[in-house]
């Protein structure tokens, strides 16, 4: 077979791992493409996190008998017991006679290993087919996988000239209808949403995915001293939207209103006067909170950054100008001294939604310099 043919089911399979976006995390997307003869006879994918992974959701719509074919999956095969039994199992015991692998899957419990009892029992094995490609869908899991802590995206919006609200604190809205729409979207790929008790006060918002189809995210509120109003949107909607409020107070009468109303309170040590965030990252990896979208005002985005706990920073542009020495910036805090003690991005990658701009970039971190 061609490598532009392989390259083409590959591309398939990344196509259907897509479709698991915000359904199955803490695993992995995954897609798989079983072709026969020049035809594809059956596809799947990880719809769901305790679902079918993918090559036993292709082997269980294949139309034909798979043996003799080949598979076309875009993360190595499992071969491990957890909530579904090795895929490896279904392969072999499927007939199917050659395997084309994107990815390699981090996880200590394959690592490696699914590749190779694949290999053991007769099955050809090719790998890194598009792997930059494959690697793309999973940034998420693969550094959960081997950190054990959130991916934290950091989203705002502002204008050309850098506000993200006018000098009286209004921000309704900076960007368009399709820009915040991708926002939408983002609430349901990523697993958390986290703000601070200032966005809580000052908007009272509910947080919450408003699309079609969409996944509410978990809410994060970080609220050091216990602030949040017990009439507000999120404490009023936490019995039906998992909501953690991570603080350092241990005001019992609040506390015991909150946990009433539907909250899970983390406790927390302080760091600089306000919830330690890399305990708190800690905390929720155990939760299996694996990507939170930070949409912080500019002291969060600031003492995020500055814990280094963020990895990419979304900034959406708006053809506008405000003005005002007092109007907002995205980031506050203290900031840095010196331009050489910069914050520094990398891998820009630039998309327009209407007339408005979306920036995203990775950090840096100082480890990889």
């Amino acid at each position: 077979m061609s490598s532009t043919a392989n390259k083409t089911y590959m591309k398939r399979a990344i196509e259907l791992a897509e479709r698991g976006c915000g359904h199955v995390s803490p695993n992995p997307m995954v897609g798989a493409v079983i072709v026969k003869d020049g035809r594809i006879i059956s596809e799947g994918y990880h719809a769901r996190y305790g679902d079918l992974h993918a090559e036993r959701a292709a082997l269980a719509a294949c139309r034909e008998n798979p043996a003799g074919a080949d598979l076309y999956v875009t993360l190595e095969p499992c071969c491990h017991h957890g909530k579904q039994p090795p895929c490896t199992d279904a392969i072999i015991e499927s007939g199917i006679r050659r395997v084309f692998v994107g990815s390699a899957d981090p996880n200590p419990l394959v690592a490696g290993k699914g590749v190779q009892i694949l290999r053991d029992h007769g099955v050809e094995v090719i790998e890194d087919l598009l792997r930059a490609e494959c690697d793309a869908i999973n940034y998420v899991f693969f550094h959960y996988i081997k950190t054990g802590l959130p991916y934290v995206v950091m989203k705002y919006a502002m204008t050309m000239d850098g506000k993200i609200a006018t000098r009286t604190g209004a921000s309704k809205w900076i960007t368009g209808e399709a820009a915040r729409n991708q926002v939408q979207q983002d609430r349901s790929r990523y697993t958390g949403i986290m703000a601070g008790i200032g966005t809580v006060l000052k908007d009272n918002p509910l947080l919450t995915c408003r699309i079609d189809g969409g996944k509410n995210p978990v809410r994060i509120i970080c609220d050091t001293s216990l602030r949040i109003p017990m009439d507000c949107q999120i404490v009023n909607t936490a019995a039906e939207i998992k909501t953690l409020i991570a603080t350092c107070s241990q005001d019992e009468v609040k506390r015991k209103a909150l946990q009433e109303a539907g909250c899970k309170l983390l406790t927390l040590p302080k760091q600089n006067g306000h919830v330690d965030l890399n305990a708190l990252m800690q905390q929720l990896g155990k939760e299996k909170i694996d990507s939170i979208l930070l949409e912080g005002g500019g002291q969060l985005n600031w003492s995020a950054l500055n814990a280094g706990i963020v990895k990419r920073v979304q900034t959406y542009i708006a053809p506008k100008l405000f003005g005002g020495k007092e109007a907002p910036s995205p980031i506050r805090g203290l900031g840095i001294a010196e331009p050489s003690q910069a914050i520094r991005l990398t891998k820009p990658v630039i998309k327009t939604f209407g007339t408005d701009i979306l920036l995203e970039s990775e950090v840096i971190l100082c480890s990889q310099e």
